[in-house]
């Protein structure tokens, strides 16, 4: 194509060039816009907004905030490239956690969040065995699977777990696998209840993974850290310490994205709940 060319209004989609200056009105500073603010600032019809937004939404491009009127960024426009992480608070707060509790336990370790049905990993740090490579960035899993699907998808009760999984059995990948959710549910609450998740060999041979969740402002999960151990099982005497080291980064990371210290999650509320 010349450069007449791309200038040339008939190679143009109309649709999808209002799309993208839909996508490129949030920024680092602006995170979260109405559909009624993006309706101004394009100079568009309302209706004709608020379905893109829908068609975005679909997409996982863009997704609801919580107050249930604005809009933000969605997990998908990950796939479009990596330079958003760059400007991601969690990457950003997450790699110097990650990289001191590498160097602290000396395994791979990195920060996880949830598109849908799926683990996204968005920062991750090498360990020291040079033998062992662990799974990249950008890298999905299966939710229901692992144990970092599991923490991540904790606040979600049972009814929004059947919206989310709406067939049985869930596809399974090793005899572990949970395949009803009912099974699921249980395997949830269980970890839950700990305040952090181990898994030994539960979704690929030869490898265990400890995780911890990691909390929002609002006492929601917001992502998981996590360390993959390149052991089918780890030692008993050695996996207290390895908890302690993720919970422990888990927390940092925790007090640095909800900008409060000792913010807090369900450890906490379980015991605030039992007292009189």
């Amino acid at each position: 194509m010349t450069d007449n060319d791309k200038n040339d209004d008939r190679y143009t989609v109309p649709a999808l060039a209002r799309g993208l200056q839909l996508l490129m009105q949030f920024n680092r500073d602006e995170r979260e816009l109405s559909g009624a603010e993006l309706s101004r600032r394009l100079g568009l019809p309302r209706a004709s907004v608020f379905r893109m937004l829908f068609t975005l939404e679909q997409g996982g491009f863009v997704e609801r905030a919580e107050d249930g009127v604005s809009y933000r960024l969605g997990l998908s426009v990950l796939r479009l490239g990596f330079e958003l992480l760059a400007s991601m608070e969690l990457t950003e707060y997450g790699r110097p956690v990650i990289e001191e509790l590498r160097d602290r336990c000396g395994y791979s370790a990195h920060v996880v969040v949830r598109d849908a049905r799926e683990v996204v990993f968005i920062a991750k740090v090498a360990g020291r065995n040079a033998m062992f490579h662990s799974i990249q960035v950008g890298a999905r899993l299966p939710a229901h699977a692992t144990v970092l699907g599991r923490l991540l998808l904790a606040d979600l009760d049972m009814n929004a777990l059947k919206a989310l999984y709406p067939e049985e059995p869930l596809h399974a990948y090793t005899p572990r696998t949970p395949t009803t959710l009912a099974q699921l549910k249980a395997l949830i609450d269980e970890d839950r209840a700990k305040g952090y998740g181990v898994s030994m060999g539960g979704f690929e041979t030869g490898i265990s993974t400890i995780a911890a969740p990691v909390f929002n402002d609002r006492g929601a999960v917001a992502a998981a850290v996590s360390i993959s151990v390149p052991a089918q099982r780890i030692d008993d005497g050695a996996l207290p310490a390895l908890v302690d080291m993720v919970r422990a980064a888990a927390a940092q990371l925790t007090e640095r994205i909800s900008h409060l210290p000792s913010r807090g999650g369900w450890p906490q509320k379980n015991q605030e709940q039992k007292k009189p």
